[in-house]
């Protein structure tokens, strides 16, 4: 698409540089104003959900069945006045929530919605994720430091210790997958998945093999974006409201934003690296194109498949009671560890058997 301005009409008017600015400059638009929208339709979602699960009837006052409730919320914290603690390091203060929210955008540029539908397709889109998203704890741990306030200094201490944990096993389950497809590139990981079924069954994302690390990443990615049960970083019942204590207004939205689009984060990698992406469930070609239309399906088949992981994550919200911190340590060290490591041993032997010859 870049190369297509860039070399034609638009390329001879403005000028190439000028071109090449403004086409990054409206697809980064064209994923990060849809996203922000997102974030208030699932933030309504989330709260339907719940309810639904304690038999209540959740938003339906604010627009119609309640849909512009986050949109009413989202104007009364704007209005809001910022309450600066006295004691606190102001500079910081400030920053921490414009940095969770920044990291939370940024990492939606290698994620792709279809077959060339990414803002940069670069080799390394995979280490390029792991590397953004881990930066996001830094906005956690400022915040609890900067707040000058006993409550939100131990969440930044448990947000510090989570990030640790569930990111060693993290990185060694995306290395299974890595091995797997053979490649960095997030597209090429999505392609990689066609027909994984040993040759037994023609259907996409459905790796027997991988089936395990796929439940670990689902697992991990919940304490990634502290997420009940491992909610430990803001539990209410002891630490007030945690690393959030002190904020108000617009810089505690800022949290909420970079918050769930952490959450669709997650929910859109468990859907690209184990699930197929934007390939439908079988090969079958009507499933491919949007009826009547010559449009390809495959941004349809992310989205319901982002939708499927997210309820999965408020499933769990809404079921599942916090873990003590002990039990979040030894999940993270004792289980999650050694399982990953040795289907790191299991997927590179199959490979070798399989698909090198058994070759040294």
């Amino acid at each position: 698409m870049i190369s297509y301005f860039y070399h034609g009409w638009l390329g001879h008017l403005i000028g190439y540089k000028l071109t090449y600015l403004s086409v990054y400059l409206v697809a980064i638009l064209l994923i990060a104003l849809p996203l922000m929208l997102a974030v208030a339709m699932i933030i309504y979602a989330d709260r339907k959900i719940w309810a639904a699960m304690a038999l209540r009837r959740g938003p339906n006052v604010v627009g119609p069945f309640g849909l512009l409730q986050s949109f009413a919320d989202g104007l009364k914290v704007f209005l809001q006045e910022t309450i600066i603690p006295s004691a606190s390091n102001k500079g910081l203060f400030l920053m921490a929530p414009i940095i969770t929210f920044t990291v939370a955008l940024i990492v939606w540029a290698v994620v792709p919605f279809g077959p060339g539908m990414v803002v940069s397709n670069i080799n390394v889109g995979l280490l390029y994720i792991l590397a953004a998203s881990s930066l996001g704890v830094y906005g956690v741990i400022i915040s609890g430091w900067s707040s000058n306030s006993k409550y939100p200094f131990y969440s930044a201490l448990r947000a510090a210790a989570q990030m640790v944990s569930y990111e060693v096993s993290i990185g060694f389950v995306l290395l299974c997958v890595v091995l797997f497809a053979g490649t960095f590139n997030m597209s090429g990981i999505v392609l990689a998945q066609k027909g994984h079924i040993f040759g037994l069954l023609n259907m996409y994302g459905l790796n027997p093999l991988l089936f395990p690390m796929a439940v670990v990443f689902f697992i991990s990615s919940l304490a990634e974006t502290a997420r009940p049960p491992f909610d430990l970083t803001e539990a209410e019942s002891e630490l007030v409201a945690g690393y959030q204590t002190e904020y108000s207004s617009m810089s505690f939205a800022l949290f909420w934003l970079g918050e769930y689009a952490n959450v669709l984060l997650m929910c859109a990698m468990n859907a690209i690296l184990f699930w197929g992406g934007w390939l439908p469930p079988v090969d079958w070609a009507p499933l491919y194109f949007i009826p009547f239309t010559h449009l390809s399906a495959g941004i349809l088949w992310l989205f319901l498949k982002i939708w499927c992981f997210f309820f999965l994550f408020s499933w769990v919200k809404a079921t599942v009671p916090r873990y003590r911190y002990d039990q979040l340590m030894r999940l993270g060290w004792k289980i999650f560890l050694p399982l990953s490591l040795l289907f790191i041993v299991l997927v590179s032997g199959y490979l070798m058997l399989t698909r090198f010859g058994g070759g040294a």
